[in-house]
């Protein structure tokens, strides 16, 4: 069975009205948000973290190629700050795969990646309306043979200003130096 996100529908009827008109329905701007998910170490409220730089990144832990590539670039970017300002910057893994991605797992996964990430997740319901709120979509491909499946997501990283309103959106693939300039151009 698919899962589609209730944007990822809204994108394709804005897209089909498009076609259908001369006027242009872009898609709504995606204006971030506060949640409250869980971690192996408890709820991560993200208001609890005003003050600090959040980056938002929507992935699983069974993601064969995307995920890691997004998170070690996380991590390399963490690495290059210093520790004071490492100290005010939380990246943050909300899985988009609530039925595999137990809180222990998805802490397992984030440290191997930096001891100092955060993975968290939620109900369905509750994922899908985190997702929304940033602008990312995710699709549950059918089951293999096997009883796997793939998801497929939104591969960006959303950058959380200190006040908690979304500054930035970055592409996979965005360079390090970027990722690190965003970040502390949002810590002056």
């Amino acid at each position: 069975m698919r899962q589609i996100t209730a944007f990822s529908v809204s994108i394709l009827f804005a897209a089909a009205l498009a076609g259908c008109s001369e006027q242009r329905v872009e898609p709504p701007t995606p204006k971030g948000g506060d949640f409250v998910l869980r971690s192996a170490d408890g709820p991560v409220d993200t208001r609890a973290l005003r003050g600090k730089v959040l980056l938002i990144y929507f992935g699983y832990t069974h993601c064969p190629d995307v995920c890691p590539a997004s998170l070690a670039a996380g991590a390399q970017m963490l690495n290059t700050l210093s520790a004071e300002e490492r100290g005010k910057v939380r990246l943050i893994m909300v899985s988009v795969d609530p039925e595999r991605d137990t809180p222990a797992r998805l802490k397992e996964y984030a440290a191997y990646f930096h001891p100092e990430m955060i993975g968290v997740t939620g109900t369905p319901e509750e994922t899908v309306a985190v997702a929304q709120s940033f602008g990312a979509g995710y699709i549950r491909q059918p089951a293999r043979p096997d009883g796997g499946y793939a998801v497929d997501h939104t591969t960006r990283t959303y950058v959380v200003a200190p006040d908690g309103k979304l500054a930035a959106s970055l592409d996979l693939g965005t360079p390090a130096e970027k990722v690190v300039e965003t970040v502390r151009g949002l810590l002056r």
